[in-house]
């Protein structure tokens, strides 16, 4: 009897290899290959490819013909709508992925009822029963309409099935970790299972013109799980991110065939479900008090401006290594920016502890948001504060100059609009901006009280 041959397959990057190894040599993760059986057996794919291809008809594109298939749905969150590129697009596919608990299911309930008010929505959930769902649709209210309609199903081929029959314009699959193929005798979740449902599902999408949305799971290390193919086979990629425990979530796109990645949406949790935040910044600085250490910086969220408070925390260390710590600040960056303060000023902070938080659970990678941090470093070092009605931006050198940054006009009139009197940043025809040339001198002009 012929022995079965079966394969190790990484389930981090999908490399596979004859024997198990205790690392992939491709991406490096340890203890990552799973066994599984060889999906070809004998002849090669490709030898078999040859022999069962055929001649394709190409169109020119002047031939080729729209149809009503390419509106969008608006989803009923207009700054979603934004980061999507204007909707929906029948027949796209977005991957929506973030922490567990963050609030996806909730999101996509709630955009399915709303869709639903116009056109047949399908909630396909392998993760949760009919009595789960039905208790958070009662919860945000989306159980009136009939046009919503909820399957429990882990069945790829099956669900594939029912996009391609066209009775729905947008389908949900929450999600796709859940999902398997008859045919494949891995277990769900695995990099084969993940691959070949989401080519069933997109195909099946494509031929029909109804939309999907995947759900996806994250890694310990916030990246999506499964294999990165996953994220090239879909149209939009959506990253949703924040704390689960309160604080704004916000949804990036990574990735949009159909639109820009630089928009943002901002959401905030309550009983009625996610709602976005019409002013973030009058939100975030509604309890700030003007102390040492608190500086207002103007900072972007894709292109919408915004004004948050940056708090920093500077003790004498009781240990021989000062401890420096970050939320919602990149720590390698903040090890920079002290390292310019002590050479570039008088600051000595080689023995002090410093702790930096940016209010509000928000996760800064703007390099504006250099000058704040110096400047509330400095400030909780030396027990000094800015002036009240004062915004702070700019990139900061190594050298300790004042670099320029993008949307100075944008921050400037966020800034007016919530009533603050004049900006820090690098120099600009901006009136309202007061150019400063290098950190010491940012120092010098502006930490007098």
């Amino acid at each position: 009897m012929a022995r079965s041959r079966t394969q190790f397959v990484c389930q981090k990057c999908g490399s596979s290899y004859p024997k198990w190894t205790g690392r992939c040599d491709n991406c490096g993760e340890w203890n990552s290959l799973v066994e599984q059986p060889a999906e070809t057996v004998g002849k090669s794919v490709v030898a078999k490819s040859a022999a069962s291809g055929k001649v394709l008809t190409p169109q020119t594109m002047r031939s080729i013909e729209t149809d009503d298939r390419s509106s969008r749905m608006p989803t009923g969150f207009e700054d979603l709508d934004a980061v999507m590129g204007g909707g929906m697009l029948a027949g796209g596919v977005v991957l929506l992925a973030g922490q567990p608990g963050i609030g996806k299911s909730t999101l996509l309930l709630q955009m399915a009822h709303h869709i639903s008010t116009a056109t047949p929505v399908l909630y396909a959930s392998g993760e949760e029963s009919a009595s789960q769902v039905k208790l958070r649709a009662g919860r945000l209210g989306a159980e009136a309409s009939d046009d919503l309609q909820f399957v429990a199903s882990t069945s790829a081929d099956d669900i594939a099935a029912t996009i391609r029959s066209g009775a729905y314009r947008l389908v949900i699959i929450d999600s796709i970790q859940t999902l398997s193929l008859a045919e494949i005798t891995s277990a769900p979740g695995t990099v084969s299972q993940i691959t070949n449902s989401s080519n069933v599902i997109i195909r099946a999408a494509k031929e029909s013109g109804a939309a999907v949305i995947l759900v996806g799971h994250v890694t310990k290390e916030g990246s999506i799980a499964g294999p990165k193919v996953l994220e090239h086979l879909v149209d939009v990629v959506l990253q949703f991110e924040g704390d689960r425990y309160g604080g704004f979530k916000v949804i990036r796109a990574v990735k949009n065939r159909y639109g820009s990645t630089s928009e943002a949406a901002i959401f905030e949790m309550n009983e009625r479900g996610l709602e976005l935040v019409k002013n973030p910044s009058a939100a975030l600085l509604a309890e700030r008090q003007n102390s040492d250490g608190s500086v207002v910086l103007a900072t972007l969220e894709g292109t919408r401006p915004l004004l948050v408070e940056i708090q920093a925390l500077v003790n004498s260390t009781n240990f021989g290594y000062p401890k420096r710590t970050a939320s919602g600040f990149d720590l390698n960056r903040l090890n920079l920016l002290i390292a310019v303060l002590e050479r570039r000023t008088k600051l000595n902070l080689s023995d002090k502890d410093i702790y930096i938080n940016v209010v509000g659970g928000l996760k800064l990678n703007d390099p504006a948001a250099d000058l704040a941090v110096a400047m509330a470093i400095a400030s909780a070092s030396a027990g000094r504060r800015l002036d009240d009605g004062v915004v702070v931006f700019g990139e900061i050198g190594l050298g300790g100059e004042i670099r320029s940054v993008a949307s100075v006009d944008r921050r400037a009139a966020e800034a007016r609009k919530l009533g603050f009197t004049y900006a820090i940043g690098p120099r600009s025809k901006d009136e309202f901006v007061r150019g400063v040339k290098d950190l010491r001198q940012a120092l010098i002009d502006y930490l007098q009280k």
